[in-house]
């Protein structure tokens, strides 16, 4: 609720590695593993910004943010073959009237 996120490993109750404020204080709606490569997550906070953390480029910031003005988004989940090695990755967002949109993100970060 406070826009922090905590990396958990299933043996211990302590994080891993935890991000205070990331959202500048927003409550986080939504948060994904990226289904084609491992280090990446997406998180959407209350003010329908998404943001991608790429753990592998860096481990203390979001890697990206884009805010989604038009209207607000409710939730978002990912699509993508991860068996595949062509590096589709799409988010798909779920918009208060029920709009949905797919966007699909940059090779850089769908890339096995």
């Amino acid at each position: 609720s406070d826009g922090s996120i905590r990396l958990h490993q299933m043996t211990s109750e302590y994080p891993l590695m935890q991000w205070n404020d990331s959202t500048k204080g927003q409550p986080i709606i939504a948060l994904q593993w990226a289904l084609t490569r491992p280090a990446v997550f997406f998180a959407l906070d209350a003010s329908s910004n998404v943001y991608i953390w790429d753990l592998l480029e860096n481990d203390l910031l979001p890697v990206a943010k884009q805010a989604i003005p038009s209207e607000k988004v409710v939730t978002m989940t990912l699509l993508g073959e991860p068996e595949k090695a062509n590096g589709l990755l799409g988010i798909v967002l779920a918009k208060e009237s029920g709009q949905i949109d797919i966007q699909y993100v940059k090779k850089k970060w769908a890339l096995p």
